[in-house]
C-alpha cells in the first residue's frame, strides 16, 4: 500500500470508529435515561456554569487543588500546572497562569506547605517556586520507584494525607499485563520520599481519596477481573482483585507471600473465603446504568453548602460525561455502600473534581483517548446548588433485616407505607479472568414491611431474601414526597458484602 493509499485507509477507519462511537453514545444516552431522568429535572437544583477557557490553552484538566489565596490550581494531561485567579467568581472571570511545564500527565495535585505535590505517570515530584516569580524552580522527584514503558502506564495520587503521605494507584502495562515493577499495585509516598507498598491486584486505577472517616479508596474500572466499575478500599496488604501483578511481591517482603491464585469464573463471594487478603468491591456502579470509566473524586466537606450530601463522595464518570454520589459504611469489618445518579450534562469527559470555599464542585477533563458523551475536546465547569432541595434518595444503610433508607424530604405516608412501593433486584457478576461480566445470579428480595421515622424521612424495610456478596437495586419509581413530587432519580444500588450483625443507628 502506497503511503496516500495508506493516508486513506487510517482516515477511513478513523471515521468508521468514530461513527461507531457517536453511534454507541446515542443508545448510551437513551439507556442512561431511562434510569436517570433528564438534564432539565436535574438543573432546578444544581445548575452547571461554564468556566471559560482562553483560546491559546488547551486545558485537558487531570487533577485541582486550592491555594490558600483562593487561587485554583489545575494539573493536566498536557503536563502543565496553572493557577487560576476568577474561577469562583459570579458569573467566572478566570485569568490563567502558566505555573510550571514539561511534566508527564499531572493525574493528582496537592497545595502542602508551599509546594505542589503532584503524581505523574513515572513519579511522585515536589514542584516549589523557590523565588516567588509564580513559576517553578524546583522539581524535586520523592519517588520513582515502579517502571514505566507503555504510554498506557498511568498512575494517579491522592493529596497529601493528615500523615504526610500521597497515595498511589498504577495502571498495569497496556492495560493487561505487568511488565514493569510494581505495576497493578498501589504504594504510600511520604513528603519525605519514603515509600512503602499498600496493596497489589489493581487494573485500571483513576481518582484515590479519603471518604468521611478518613479511609483510602480508589476508582477501579471494569475488565479483567472486574465485572463492573467500582470503589475500593485500598486496605494495607490487601489484594484488588486482579492476579497480575503477583510478580512483583519480592520487591515488597514486607507484604508477605503472594496471595492465593483466585480462581477465575467464580464469585467475588466465594473466594473471599478462598484468598483472605482479597477485598472486596466496596460500592459496585452497575455497568453503563451508572457510568463505564469511573474517574476522580472528592468528599463533599462544604457543611451543606453544597445541599443535602454533606460527608457523601461525588465522583465522576469519563465515558458517559455524568456524576454520581456514593455513600459507604463498615459492616462486621469490611467496607461496603451504595451509589446514586447525580447529575449529567456536561460538556465533555469528566476526570477531576474539587469543591470550592463557596460550596461549590470545580470539574474538569477531557476526550482524548477515548469516546465520551460530552462535545467538547476539553472544558472547565462548576456545579452550584440553587439553594432548593431536590427530592431524593439521600442515603441507604445495611441493616441486620434489610435497609434504612434516608430521603431528603419528608415522604408522603401513603405511598411510603406500602411495601410494593419499594422494589428490589440483586445480581453479582462473575469474578473471571475475561473482560467484564453480565450481571449474574438475579433475585428479587421481597419487601415484607416498612416503618417510617416519626418525621417521614427515613423509612426502614424489612426484607426477605437479601443476598450476601450482591448488588441490591432499589427502583422507588412510585413513591411521593409530602408534598406530591416524584424522586429527581428513582434508583439507586447497594453493594451488601456483609449483612449487619445488630442493629444501630
Amino acid at each position: 500500500m502506497d503511503f496516500k493509499k495508506m493516508i486513506a485507509f487510517r482516515k477511513t477507519v478513523c471515521w468508521m470508529v468514530v461513527g461507531c462511537g457517536c453511534l454507541a453514545a446515542q443508545v448510551q444516552a437513551e439507556k442512561l435515561a431511562s434510569f436517570w431522568g433528564t438534564s432539565e429535572q436535574e438543573s432546578p437544583y444544581y445548575r452547571i456554569v461554564d468556566v471559560p477557557v482562553p483560546d491559546e490553552i488547551v486545558l485537558e484538566a487531570g487533577s485541582f487543588d486550592l491555594l490558600p489565596d483562593g487561587r485554583l490550581g489545575i494539573g493536566t494531561r498536557r503536563g502543565d500546572i496553572y493557577l487560576v485567579e476568577g474561577a469562583f467568581d459570579d458569573p467566572p472571570n478566570p485569568r490563567y497562569h502558566r505555573f510550571a511545564s514539561g511534566l508527564d500527565e499531572v493525574t493528582s495535585l496537592s497545595w502542602h506547605n508551599g509546594s505542589f505535590y503532584i503524581t505523574q505517570q513515572t513519579e511522585v515530584t515536589k514542584v516549589t517556586d523557590l523565588n516567588g516569580d509564580e513559576r517553578a524552580d524546583e522539581f524535586l522527584t520523592l519517588s520513582d520507584v515502579w517502571g514505566f514503558a507503555n504510554y498506557h502506564e498511568f498512575g494517579f495520587g491522592s493529596k497529601v494525607d493528615p500523615d504526610g503521605n500521597i497515595w498511589v494507584t498504577l495502571c498495569l502495562s497496556r492495560s493487561y499485563e505487568s511488565l514493569v515493577p510494581f505495576r497493578g499495585w498501589s504504594l504510600k509516598v511520604s513528603i519525605d520520599g519514603n515509600t512503602s507498598p499498600v496493596a497489589s491486584g489493581i487494573r485500571s486505577p483513576c481518582g484515590v481519596g479519603p471518604n468521611a472517616q478518613g479511609v483510602m479508596f480508589y476508582a477501579e474500572s471494569q475488565g479483567p477481573w472486574n465485572g463492573s466499575c467500582s470503589l475500593k478500599q485500598l486496605k494495607q496488604g490487601g489484594f484488588m482483585g486482579h492476579p497480575v501483578s503477583f510478580n512483583w511481591y519480592d520487591l515488597a517482603p514486607e507484604m508477605g507471600p503472594a496471595p492465593v491464585e483466585p480462581n477465575t469464573r467464580s464469585r467475588m463471594e466465594m473466594e473471599r473465603e478462598r484468598v483472605k487478603e482479597l477485598v472486596p468491591y466496596a460500592v459496585v456502579f452497575p455497568y453503563r446504568r451508572m457510568g463505564q470509566q469511573l474517574s476522580g473524586f472528592s468528599l463533599d466537606t462544604t457543611k451543606g453548602a453544597f445541599g443535602p450530601f454533606e460527608d457523601q463522595i461525588f465522583i465522576g464518570d469519563y465515558t458517559l460525561s455524568i456524576l454520581m454520589r456514593a455513600t459507604t459504611e463498615e459492616v462486621n469489618g469490611v467496607w461496603q455502600g451504595a451509589c446514586y445518579p447525580f447529575r449529567e450534562g456536561f460538556a465533555t469527559g469528566l476526570l477531576a473534581n474539587q469543591f470550592t470555599p463557596k460550596g461549590q464542585l470545580i470539574v474538569g477533563g477531557t476526550n482524548r483517548g477515548w469516546p465520551v458523551r460530552g462535545p467538547k475536546p476539553f472544558a472547565l465547569e462548576r456545579v452550584e446548588w440553587t439553594g432548593e432541595t431536590p427530592f431524593e434518595i439521600k442515603e441507604i444503610n445495611a441493616r441486620p433485616d434489610g435497609f434504612l433508607v434516608t430521603f431528603t424530604k419528608p415522604v408522603d405516608a401513603d405511598s411510603a407505607g406500602t411495601a410494593e412501593t419499594f422494589q428490589l433486584e440483586s445480581f453479582t457478576h462473575v469474578y473471571q479472568q475475561g473482560y467484564g461480566s453480565p450481571e449474574v445470579d438475579q433475585t428479587n428480595p421481597k419487601v415484607t414491611s416498612v416503618t417510617l421515622s416519626s418525621d417521614k424521612t427515613s423509612a426502614l424495610l424489612s426484607v426477605s431474601g437479601l443476598v450476601k456478596g450482591h448488588v441490591h437495586s432499589f427502583d422507588l419509581s412510585n413513591l411521593k414526597s409530602a408534598d406530591g413530587e416524584a424522586l429527581v432519580h428513582a434508583h439507586a444500588y447497594y453493594t451488601l458484602n456483609e449483612i449487619p450483625e445488630h442493629t444501630h443507628r
